[in-house]
């Protein structure tokens, strides 16, 4: 008879395990952000074209974000640690092999190498995280643990990453992550034990939804991507967008029908489950969108360098980064399910703040990224804790895969609506170096329209996401109860 070892009691008995899931978020956070400080050297050294420079970055996220769902059942059938070490031993592999490349071809390969390692070990980070505890106080303090070691590694990325350039290859920025990789091996490995085969399922993998919904995924991501690089008058922007939603309809079909399916839809309808994804939804449509608009009305718009730019984003990055001290007394003072609407109510205040008042001076674009900052440090842990409260054991790793998807793909639609927005409204070159009145009003007007639009349609999503979850809590139902105090 196997003996199950009991849940620590506190995160000082799990600091090992932390440790190692804590630089797999790390790892997430820190790679991106350190990697777009090099993309000028990077064109130069190995004469990538615009396109192929693109891709350097777009070809992990594509990756990344098609594979997790796939990833996500793969792990709650054959083991949540093991499909983690395998993405982390990847992960170490194709970082060193950056040290080789000599084109932007062989770049592009190895980034979506690390994408697929991504998949393979970022959502299980949040999954571990919640099965080692019993205790939703415990499961937040923990998440909040690990996503502000990521934070950090967002903020200080582009720092690093200029500091290393100008004494180093830019190669040198990509093989940071195999010290990562390695103590994420050793926590792993040492802090957390083999899962028990009682709570990994054994139904056979739906290969036919796997591929349809990694389709579906892929295309999603990748339409935003045109929109921005080709322009909403394209064909393929839209195209891709058609082929989504086609994907999309199929694979709701497949689930439906399948007798063992990819994701079961009975368990996204779940309240806690479907509430958490579309506060979710909501606040990476928001973030996403507020980001690009204001990153262009600084530099673009005001004249602003992009050192400045970077200054005028510190509110952002500092709530992001300290916030961490706050969400865990929040959460304990009102409850898991009342912080998750809060939280996701202030993304949405913050995002409307901008539409309405950003063009009128910086003051109020700070009250926008205080607001929105503030709403996501909290959002982004409760509502992945409630989507996993929501699911069964067997299925934590897919749930969790779920919730980075929901943001991954809804930051793409932000930035994509945003794109479309700016180009509909704005004549001619909107990075010239000079623009004429005509244009600054046009983009002024368009930041308004494109800010109150997806203010619109996240406070929709956080809405429908407080009905649904409130007629839950009312209903008696498991899961609605709040953190106790521990």
């Amino acid at each position: 008879m196997t003996i199950t070892a009991p849940a620590p009691r506190s995160l000082r008995e799990a600091r090992v395990a932390l440790a190692g899931l804590s630089a797999v978020f790390l790892f997430e956070m820190l790679d991106n952000s350190i990697l777009n400080v090099a993309l000028p050297t990077i064109g130069r050294e190995l004469h990538a074209s615009t396109v192929a420079l693109q891709w350097v970055t777009g070809a992990y996220a594509v990756v990344f974000g098609g594979l997790m769902l796939l990833f996500g059942a793969t792990a709650d059938r054959f083991g949540r640690r093991r499909i983690m070490l395998v993405g982390l031993l990847l992960l170490g592999a194709a970082s060193l092999a950056s040290a080789f490349v000599s084109t932007a071809e062989q770049l592009i390969v190895v980034r979506a190498l690390m994408g697929v390692a991504a998949a393979m070990t970022t959502p299980g980070s949040m999954a571990l995280a919640f099965r080692l505890f019993e205790q939703d106080s415990l499961r937040v303090r923990a998440m909040t643990l690990i996503s502000t070691v990521g934070l950090i590694g967002l903020a200080i990325g582009p720092t690093a990453g200029g500091l290393v350039l100008a004494i180093a290859p830019w190669q040198e920025l990509l093989l940071v992550n195999v010290p990562i990789a390695a103590l994420a091996v050793v926590g792993v490995r040492t802090g957390i034990a083999a899962d028990e085969p009682a709570d990994l399922h054994r139904d056979p993998m739906d290969v036919l939804g796997a591929v349809l919904g990694t389709a579906t995924i892929v295309l999603a991501l990748v339409a935003p991507t045109l929109c921005v690089d080709e322009g909403s008058g394209s064909w393929a922007p839209w195209t891709a967008t058609a082929a989504a939603v086609a994907g999309g309809i199929l694979f709701v079909l497949r689930e439906r029908s399948a007798r063992h399916p990819l994701l079961d839809l009975r368990l996204v309808a779940h309240p806690l489950v479907a509430g958490g994804l579309a506060y979710k939804a909501a606040a990476g449509l928001a973030t996403a969108g507020l980001g690009y608009l204001v990153t262009l009305q600084l530099q673009l718009d005001w004249g602003w360098s992009p050192a400045m730019a970077a200054v005028g984003m510190l509110p952002q990055v500092v709530v992001l980064v300290a916030g961490g001290a706050f969400v865990d007394p929040f959460v304990r003072r009102v409850g898991l399910e009342r912080a998750a609407w809060l939280s996701a109510t202030a993304v949405v205040a913050g995002l409307g703040v901008y539409g309405l008042l950003g063009t009128f001076g910086y003051a109020w674009i700070a009250v926008a990224l205080v607001l929105v900052a503030a709403g996501m440090r909290v959002v982004g842990v409760v509502a992945g804790v409630n989507v996993l409260r929501g699911l069964p054991k067997d299925r934590t790793t897919i749930g969790a895969a779920l919730v980075d998807t929901a943001s991954e793909v809804t930051s793409g639609a932000g930035i994509a609506v945003t794109g479309t927005i700016l180009a509909a409204t704005v004549t001619g070159t909107i990075a010239a170096s000079a623009w004429t009145g005509r244009q600054t009003a046009q983009f002024e007007q368009a930041a308004t329209i494109a800010g109150l639009t997806l203010t619109a349609v996240s406070a929709a999503l956080v809405g429908w996401a407080i009905l649904h979850t409130r007629r839950y809590a009312r209903d008696g139902e498991p899961g609605a109860s709040l953190i106790t105090s521990t």
